[in-house]
């Protein structure tokens, strides 16, 4: 099961490998007689990540909305864990949901709510889940992210940095097979940004959870391709050269709407088109 969390013994995950957990299949969608996308098409493999790069207003955060269920398409399919949500009414995707994680750009934390209350938000409004069980949920899944001391602190008393990774607790608590993350370093210095990116490899690593990550910093997208998490050192390390297309990060660049790339992070630096050599620089 994909999550760092005790389950159930014997619970059948909705994403087994040789699947995939979402697939755009033509794709289109307009806003106000401007294409946004334009028959975009790919996959992403269970227990796998994929990262969605491109300019602003190329359709990223988009694609995302899209995957969720917040948007539909003006065409075209999308099935998450093999179900088509493009036809799903609003009942059946909450359902969908509960195996969806999604961390926003800029944390969007609860500023009322303490770090306890903003982790549990979810369980508590989606789950039914006796007080006890919420609570080891919620500390554990501040525990994966280092932050079990803050459980009582408010989000203005944390760091930029603090504050993403409470959302990336408050993502992973409902034990999803699926997690979205939209621009998850934005605004962070490096040292910070390396931080929440060797959370993201780890939760990839360790509990093959299945990702669509957009992100702005070509740098970050860089890492987590050629980076693994050891589990007996407990920190993240640079995979071997050969290791790198086993990491299981795959990219796809957007232009205007449209796909121009998708493929392992090895074929994007070989390419010799022009725009993307430009764009990779």
């Amino acid at each position: 099961m994909a999550s760092p969390f005790t389950t159930s013994p014997g619970a059948e995950p909705p994403c087994k490998d040789g699947e995939n957990a979402i697939a755009f299949e033509n794709v289109s969608i307009t806003f106000e007689d401007r294409p946004i996308l334009d028959r975009v098409s790919f996959v992403l493999p269970c227990a796998e990540t994929k990262i969605i790069l491109g300019v602003a207003g190329a359709g990223k955060t988009t694609a995302l909305k899209l995957a969720l269920g917040l948007l539909k398409p003006d065409s075209g399919v999308i099935r998450v864990l093999g179900r088509d949500i493009t036809v799903m009414k609003e009942e059946e995707l909450f359902e969908l949901r509960r195996n969806m994680g999604m961390v926003f750009q800029e944390s969007a934390l609860f500023d009322s709510l303490t770090v306890r209350e903003n982790v549990a938000y979810r369980l508590e409004e989606d789950h039914d889940l006796p007080p006890e069980e919420v609570e080891r949920r919620v500390r554990e899944a501040l525990r994966f992210v280092e932050l079990e001391q803050t459980v009582d602190m408010f989000p203005d008393e944390l760091s930029g940095g603090m504050r993403r990774r409470v959302a990336i607790a408050r993502a992973i608590v409902t034990q999803p097979e699926i997690v979205l993350y939209d621009s998850p370093t934005a605004g962070l210095d490096p040292v910070t940004s390396t931080t929440i990116i060797e959370l993201l490899v780890k939760e990839r690593d360790a509990y093959k959870t299945s990702a669509l990550m957009v992100t702005h910093r070509l740098q970050d997208a860089w890492v987590m391709a050629t980076h693994h998490y050891d589990q007996k050192q407990h920190r993240m390390v640079e995979a071997p050269a050969k290791k790198v297309t086993d990491v299981g990060v795959s990219f796809l660049l957007l232009r205007e709407g449209k796909v121009i790339f998708d493929g392992s992070a090895l074929e994007l630096a070989e390419s010799r088109d022009e725009y993307i050599r430009e764009f990779i620089a």
